[in-house]
């Protein structure tokens, strides 16, 4: 299972984007609290289109909630300042990829204390950072890539014109 945690988000089309991505991905979302825009938002459903029925969305007060709620996990912290890069672990079978909200990231202490499983996105340099949901997209397919996208149709879809 992946699981794509966002810590208190604040742009609804970042949410309803990454929703979509889960939804094509059989990946289940959680959102840490606070949130910065309200559930029902339109924007955020206009975003993440008709998907939202087709994903596992969980609510979490706190990430220690989520992370007593989960204490066989295996997180990974997505951050700028991780020195390895998010191709470099062997990423296991009940994953939660971890991302902070869109100004400030993740908690810089989260990151110190976690180290060993923090991870960065290869940037050119004097780039701040990539947009939320294409990083989040971005890992899901690393860990399915190494999973050899296990269970996906890779064939494709087949439209005649």
């Amino acid at each position: 299972m992946i699981h794509i945690v966002l810590v208190e988000p604040e742009i609804p089309q970042n949410t309803g984007n990454i929703v979509r991505t889960a939804a094509a991905t059989g990946s289940t979302v959680h959102l840490v609290r606070p949130l910065g825009f309200d559930t029902s938002d339109r924007m955020l459903r206009r975003a993440g289109l008709d998907y939202w029925k087709d994903c596992q969305i969980f609510y979490h007060d706190s990430f220690a909630e989520l992370q007593q709620s989960y204490p066989e996990g295996e997180f990974w912290y997505f951050s700028t300042k991780a020195q390895q890069t998010h191709t470099e672990p062997n990423y296991g079978k009940d994953v939660f990829l971890v991302f902070g909200k869109e100004t400030k990231g993740l908690p810089e202490q989260l990151i110190h204390d976690n180290y060993d499983h923090a991870v960065r996105i290869p940037m050119i340099a004097d780039t701040r950072s990539l947009n939320l949901s294409n990083s989040v997209a971005i890992a899901v397919y690393e860990v399915l890539r190494q999973r050899h996208f296990e269970g996906f149709n890779l064939v494709g879809h087949l439209r005649e014109f």
